[in-house]
């Protein structure tokens, strides 16, 4: 069975979003971001109480943001580790994932996972803190691909050097649809065929959501922009049809999760929106698994 979840905000405006689907026992499983709990913003009390809530039942996923596991200088790591070693001995979490890439070079830091270049050093930086990961916290693990790249080459390489890593670690991927759709776009690639070049064997998490446009810096005209994966609006079309055409491809997927930023939510139309995001996903998985 798939299971439909969201990814948990602290915000009342993602509370009040959110509590409709959580009153009608729809949202199957909960995935937290350890760093949303390090902030200057305490949890408030429905959040821990919802996070207790699913860790008891065994739905509850954990995904960090900030750890760079691709970095081969990265001095905040030892800290990040012990944070998440706290709280992974806290609440049970299914599984733990972070981003593929790195941000953090020495003491520089990008603010964003920025694509490693495919090669065995990327591979052994890689598996070597999938695996301190996993020490620390006594789970499986996980990687998710990037929005980002830099140039075609790392679009056509990004999914053959996720499978390489996670082979080796060993771990999971969390194939999130609005990054793919996002390298598609802003490439001029086919999701579908892109989509292929990834190892789907490997998928136990999918996440989808939305974005928005930058301007281009390369100067190519007739097109939107540069799409980047903002967690900020409604999931587009193109990436609810790319989940129902990858569900029946990944056949260890486990959860889906629907993620947007709580700040955006602060209108009433935009909370309904999360809704329908929410609920046409859930009704894509029944479907395809009835199919099935």
């Amino acid at each position: 069975m798939v299971h439909v979840g969201l990814s948990l905000m602290i915000e009342e405006s993602f509370r009040l979003a959110a509590l409709p689907l959580l009153e009608r026992g729809v949202v199957d499983a909960l995935e937290y971001s350890f760093e949303i709990g390090w902030g200057r913003v305490p949890v408030p009390d429905w959040a821990d109480a919802l996070l207790d809530h699913y860790a008891e039942a065994g739905r509850l996923w954990g995904h960090g943001v900030t750890m760079s596991p691709l970095s081969v200088e990265a001095p905040h790591q030892p800290q990040w580790l012990r944070r998440v070693r706290a709280e992974c001995a806290r609440r049970s979490y299914v599984a733990v994932s972070e981003h593929f890439g790195f941000m953090v070079a020495g003491s520089l830091d990008g603010g964003a996972p920025l694509p490693p270049p495919p090669g065995p050093g990327t591979v052994r930086t890689g598996v070597a803190a999938l695996r301190r990961l996993a020490e620390a916290t006594g789970t499986a693990v996980g990687l998710e691909n990037l929005a980002l790249a830099l140039s075609p080459r790392d679009v056509a390489a990004q999914g053959p050097l996720l499978g390489q890593l996670l082979d080796e670690a060993p771990g999971y991927l969390v194939l999130d649809l609005h990054n793919l759709y996002c390298q598609a776009v802003n490439y001029g690639v086919d999701a579908h065929a892109l989509l292929s070049t990834y190892p789907l064997h490997q998928v136990r998490c999918i996440h989808l959501s939305g974005g928005s446009w930058s301007a281009r810096l390369d100067g190519a005209s007739g097109a939107k922009g540069f799409r980047r994966d903002t967690h900020d609006d409604d999931v587009p079309s193109e990436v609810h049809s790319l989940l129902r055409h990858a569900l029946p491809l990944c056949h260890d997927v486990e959860v889906v999760v629907l993620e947007r930023l709580g700040p955006t939510l602060d209108d009433p139309g935009s909370g309904a929106r999360l809704r329908e995001d929410f609920m046409r996903i859930r009704q894509a998985v029944q479907e395809v698994a009835t199919d099935g």
